[in-house]
This record gives structure tokens, C-alpha cells and sequence, in this order.
């Protein structure tokens, strides 16, 4: 297989990092490593004995402010997002990894250490070929009230994003990214996750946001941000497409489309990518 792009890659070599989870409070080590061809991407609690968990829409147990993997009766990973991003974002199909704890550390609480450890190893061609794209033949969409996911038919894939808060520092905004127009490491990696400062001491009483801190995410009050300078204008909507992608990337492979999303959450991303699953199977078995 001359064409690099239709064949399967892991890392071409184990990278580890330890960090603080963000809701958990909790030290894990993750370690990445190098995986099978046709084994996709899956994490492994080397805490609580032998177990896989895959990193698919099927083990998705929980969405609240994050979203988390987990086997049933067995044990789960929490924010998942924005590692798995990096990893799809690098074209990385195979990955085995390895966590000592329940949570994926944040880091800074973007993609973009997740982005920068991956590519200090670089990846690896296999010889299997990727399972290849389907077209997105008919709109799909998600909705909760005013708030929207939505896949629509597209020529090229890409992402567009918008949120709104009454909050005069972050308002209105959106982000708009295709993989084929821009460096995800640059545009989109480099977002950092987010918070109001009035709603801290209501989400930790909640068990919720332990490890959070000014280090590792943007707070900001009416005022204005409390910890800046913002790495991009907008960084807020990259931030949320940037869980998007990660939650999306649970599909392994992403149909050709045009996902648009409005003040959405983990959970509407999961909704649309199980919507995504089931005609992904369909189209699968048609063609057959």
C-alpha cells in the first residue's frame, strides 16, 4: 500500500505524562503506546487488573461536564475528550492506553501538551488498510431546546462551532475548522477549557472540578477573565469544538460532513455520534 493516508497508524513508540484530573482531583500517570492493527483506540486501567475499555460511542456511561468510558459493572475513564482528539486529529488508529487511576489528567486543560507528546514519538504506518469514509447522504440533528448538534452533507469535513453567554467576556462567538484547511496542533489543540466564576463553589459541592485551578482553565466573572491573556480571541468556541472533536472521534472514523453545533454539550455530541453509528452500520451493510 503505497498511500499512507489509507492505511492504519499507531504511535510509533510509548510516550507517558502524569497529571491532575479535572473533576476527580485525582494523580493518574497515562501512558500511550503503540496497538494492533484493527484494535482502535482503548484505554486500559492498570489499577483494577486486566480490562479494556474502548474508546467508542457503545462505552460512553456518563456526559455530564465531560464524558466518560466505561465497561459495565467494570471500570470507567473520565475526560476522555481532549486526549482522544489529539489522537484522532494525528491520525492515530491504534492506540493502547494505559492509566493508573480514573480520570485523564487535564494538563492545561487544552489538547495541545496531548498534541505536542504525540508527535515527540511520531506515528507509524500498518499494513491494514482504514476502514474507508462514508458520505453523509441526509441531515441529521440533535436538539435541546435552543441548543443543536447537526450533521449536514459536505464535499470535505469540518467542524463549526458557536456558543453564547451573558457574560460581556465571552458572549457571542464561533469557530469554524476543517483538518483539510488548518494545522489542528495550531488553530485548535491550544484551547483551553473554561469556567464562571460563580458557579465553582456549586460544581465542587457537586463533587465536581476538584483539580481545576487557574493553571489549567480560563475562569472569568462579570468583570472580565480572571487569569489572562486568552491564547485566541475566541478561544472559548475553539475550546468547545475541540471536545466536539474528541467526543466525535468515538466513530473511529468520521463520516464526510459538516457537523454544526450551538451552546451543545457532551451529551447532544454523544446523541448525534450514536445517531452516526447507526447509519455508519447501515451504509456498511448496504454496501456489502
Amino acid at each position: 500500500m503505497d498511500d499512507e493516508a489509507d492505511v492504519q497508524h499507531t504511535l510509533a513508540a510509548p510516550v507517558s505524562c502524569t497529571g491532575v484530573g479535572l473533576h476527580l482531583g485525582q494523580t493518574t500517570q497515562v501512558t500511550l503506546l503503540p496497538a494492533p492493527i484493527n484494535s482502535g483506540r482503548h484505554f486500559v486501567r492498570t489499577d483494577s487488573g486486566p480490562n479494556l475499555i474502548p474508546a467508542s460511542v457503545a462505552a460512553v456511561s456518563q456526559t455530564r461536564l465531560s464524558t466518560q468510558l466505561g465497561v459495565e459493572e467494570g471500570p470507567q475513564v473520565r475526560t476522555v475528550e481532549h486526549l482522544l482528539a489529539a489522537l484522532w486529529a494525528a491520525g492515530v488508529d491504534n492506540a493502547r492506553i494505559e492509566i493508573d487511576g480514573p480520570e485523564v489528567p487535564l494538563l492545561d486543560g487544552s489538547s495541545r501538551d496531548w498534541t505536542g507528546l504525540i508527535q515527540s514519538v511520531g506515528i507509524a504506518a500498518q499494513s491494514a488498510p482504514r476502514r474507508p469514509c462514508i458520505a453523509l447522504k441526509e441531515p441529521i440533528i440533535v436538539r435541546d431546546g435552543d441548543a443543536y448538534v447537526m450533521a449536514l452533507p459536505a464535499s470535505e469535513l469540518r467542524f463549526s462551532y458557536g456558543i453564547d453567554f451573558p457574560i460581556a467576556a465571552i458572549g457571542n462567538q464561533w469557530h469554524s475548522w476543517s483538518p483539510a484547511a488548518g494545522d489542528f496542533a495550531e488553530v485548535v489543540a491550544p484551547a483551553r477549557t473554561f469556567a464562571m466564576a460563580h458557579q465553582i463553589d456549586g460544581l465542587r459541592s457537586q463533587g465536581l472540578i476538584k483539580g481545576g485551578s487557574l493553571e489549567n482553565a480560563l475562569v472569568c466573572d462579570q468583570e472580565g477573565w480572571l487569569n489572562p491573556p486568552l491564547r485566541f480571541a475566541n478561544e472559548p468556541a475553539r475550546h468547545k469544538l475541540l471536545d466536539l472533536v474528541g467526543d466525535l472521534s468515538l466513530l473511529g472514523v468520521l463520516p464526510t460532513m459538516h457537523v454544526t453545533a450551538y451552546r451543545a454539550s457532551h451529551s447532544l455530541h454523544v446523541q448525534l455520534a450514536r445517531q452516526l453509528t447507526a447509519l455508519c452500520v447501515a451504509e456498511t451493510s448496504a454496501s456489502a
